[in-house]
């Protein structure tokens, strides 16, 4: 009761000075379903139905505390805020929630006077500008004041065609961009798949263009990690290196190489220097690799192992026969 000798009671009617209908003596009348209680098949189950009671509950309890107005509008607000909150975490539709909100901020920087208007962009090549643009996360409503330097720098570090990236922030409305980007360096092939490698074996991309043809061919598990050292020493033979089709890591023990005209030739684990200067020394003076043979075997260190084409086998075997002297006697 007010000063003015008015009384105030609950809209519910369960916190009126008079007390219940049954304290009343009234005769006691079925509960009315309640507008925030669904019946029936129209209830509401999971999470957000047992959100709904638990916000009924708390403003029936705050309703007979008797606290301040406005504490149970205020109360379910708080209620259903979470219930929100808690429908956007579990429908998976947080991304969509935080990227409006980060539009929203970026459109009050913009206006503030923040809008990126220019970048300065230096070292790419094989990616363009756009694509670095995109990677970095700068698009034409992204503001300066809110852009996040450091992770626009790892989401391009995190791209397979960039070593090494700065981000930098020129203040009021400049951003300065230069990254260093890895070139292809060879041809990886692994179970049948083909990809442009890295000098240091990263993967950049697959196979996908003739452009790339003419760079080195290599094939097995780890050779990717080792081509680079591998292809230094075959680098100083151009004559042998130009004949070479594939280099192919065996049980990443050691090397094979798939010549151009079929001739296999296998590389010892140790030494491998010194076996591919034996190499090119027998094709520079005895053309070795222009002969009629299939392989040529240097893995033992104190000699080679050629083996016959089987055309040529086969003439040998003859010109040996011819040479044999005729039995006496005429005995065959």
């Amino acid at each position: 009761m007010d000063g003015g000798g008015r009384e105030f009671g609950s809209l519910t009617g369960r916190g009126s000075p008079g007390g219940s209908p049954r304290a009343r003596g009234a005769s006691p009348r079925r509960r009315r379903p309640s507008a925030h209680r669904p019946a029936g098949r129209f209830a509401t189950f999971g999470p957000l139905a047992t959100i709904r009671r638990q916000a009924e509950r708390l403003v029936w309890a705050l309703e007979r505390l008797r606290l301040p107005r406005y504490t149970g509008v205020g109360a379910t607000a708080l209620i259903f805020a979470a219930s929100i909150g808690s429908g956007v975490v579990l429908g998976g539709h947080t991304p969509v929630v935080t990227a409006w909100f980060a539009d929203v901020r970026d459109m009050a920087a913009n206006a503030a006077g923040f809008r990126i208007a220019g970048v300065a962009l230096t070292g790419h090549k094989h990616l363009s500008r756009d694509e670095v643009l995109a990677i970095a996360g700068i698009t034409g409503r992204s503001s300066l004041l809110f852009l996040d330097a450091a992770e626009a720098r790892n989401r391009l570090k995190a791209n397979p065609w960039v070593g090494d990236a700065t981000v930098q922030k020129l203040y009021p409305d400049r951003v300065a961009i230069d990254i260093v980007e890895r070139r292809a360096f060879a041809l990886w092939q692994r179970d049948g798949q083909v990809h442009v490698i890295a000098a240091d074996g990263t993967v950049l991309e697959a196979y996908l263009s003739r452009g790339v043809m003419a760079l080195p061919f290599v094939v097995g598990t780890g050779a990717e990690r080792r081509a680079r050292d591998f292809l230094a020493l075959l680098d100083r033979h151009p004559d042998l290196r130009d004949q070479v089709r594939a280099s192919v890591l065996v049980g990443e023990r050691r090397w094979n190489l798939k010549l151009k005209n079929g001739i296999d030739i296998r590389l010892p684990e140790t030494d491998v220097p010194a076996a591919l200067d034996r190499l090119a020394s027998l094709e520079r003076d005895k053309k070795l690799l222009s002969r009629d043979i299939t392989v040529v075997d240097l893995r033992l260190p104190d000699r080679i192992t050629v083996r016959l084409s089987d055309s040529a086998a086969q003439a040998r075997d003859e010109a040996l026969k011819a040479k044999r002297p005729k039995p006496k006697g005429g005995a065959a």
